[in-house]
């Protein structure tokens, strides 16, 4: 493939559904023209919505476009090209890759949304110089692509549900997970349960922080316990050079970082102490992740 084709990409979220027609050049992908819209449940909802976007991109792009990339939450096969299970999205062992080129008539990459993300922060964002880490978005959930020996891994990743003691329950079924505590949706939710204020998210949450307030202190201390004991296991494990942390609790910044570094620093012992540091690409990690996806593919052909 030519290094100055185009390709659309689609991230299909849990709550919201990001596409881009995306360029391929010498300094890497970069996107175009994006398109946004709320994400159906269902896996024909989906492939309808995906098939709409890509054609209002392909009309906008005015030369050919050369693939689809199309990433999913959930567990998936890349394989086969399906999604295996999304309990939110509401499908099982659906055939995304064949209905998508069906539909479409460009071939398609199919892949796992984190791991698209993923493999975008090691090629061209705030993972580049790295050989083992783990890049880890935090937003309604927590999970993870795990980056060994310069490759992104089909490991599941899945570092938010690693049971850490608290014993709180979380949606999954279990009790202690890193998610029930750290992640976005779990630390707004556990700042209203404390007070009786409701709060628009993590980041208001951050705020009232900065602002002084006891019970956002108290909440932020036991999300950052929650992740760190969750970074632990996974040094423990794997032994990451760094944790390159994304998503919309990263947006926080040192307010994050700073506990968190030091809260690691306390409970360390003989593991590797990983760095830590922020994801480059915001939420354009997973287009541009699907996008190398389907470059990948036509550069393998």
């Amino acid at each position: 493939m030519a290094r100055t084709g185009h390709v659309i990409a689609v991230d299909v979220g849990g709550t919201g559904m990001k596409a881009a027609l995306v360029a391929d050049g010498p300094d890497g992908v970069r996107a175009v023209e994006q398109r946004r819209r709320p994400t159906r449940p269902g896996g024909d909802a989906v492939v309808e919505d995906v098939t709409d976007l890509v054609e209002e991109l392909r009309a906008a792009s005015g030369r050919p476009v050369d693939a689809v990339g199309l990433v999913v939450p959930g567990i998936v096969d890349e394989a086969k090209g399906t999604g295996v299970y999304s309990a939110n999205l509401g499908w099982t062992d659906y055939p995304f890759r064949e209905r998508v080129e069906a539909a479409t008539g460009l071939p398609t990459a199919f892949g796992h949304d984190v791991r698209a993300g993923g493999l975008a922060e090691l090629r061209q964002g705030n993972a580049r110089d790295l050989v083992d880490a783990v890049i880890m978005p935090i937003g309604t959930g927590i999970a993870a692509a795990l980056v060994l020996g310069g490759q992104v891994s089909s490991a599941p990743g899945e570092v938010g549900h690693v049971d850490v003691g608290h014993g709180d329950p979380c949606g999954c079924g279990q009790t202690g997970c890193v998610e029930a505590r750290a992640s976005s949706a779990a630390i707004a939710r556990r700042y209203t349960a404390r007070t009786g204020r409701r709060v628009a998210g993590a980041a208001e949450v951050a705020g009232l922080l900065a602002a002084g307030d006891p019970d956002a202190a108290v909440v932020w201390r036991e999300a950052v316990d929650a992740l760190a004991r969750g970074i632990l296991l996974v040094a423990a494990l794997l032994g990451p050079q760094a944790v390159v942390l994304g998503g919309g609790l990263a947006l926080a910044g040192p307010r994050l970082t700073d506990p968190l570094g030091a809260r690691l620093d306390e409970l360390t012992t003989f593991q590797r102490r990983p760095e830590l540091r922020l994801a480059a690409l915001g939420d354009e990690a997973g287009c541009l992740g699907a996008a190398l996806l389907a470059i990948d593919m036509l550069e393998e052909r």
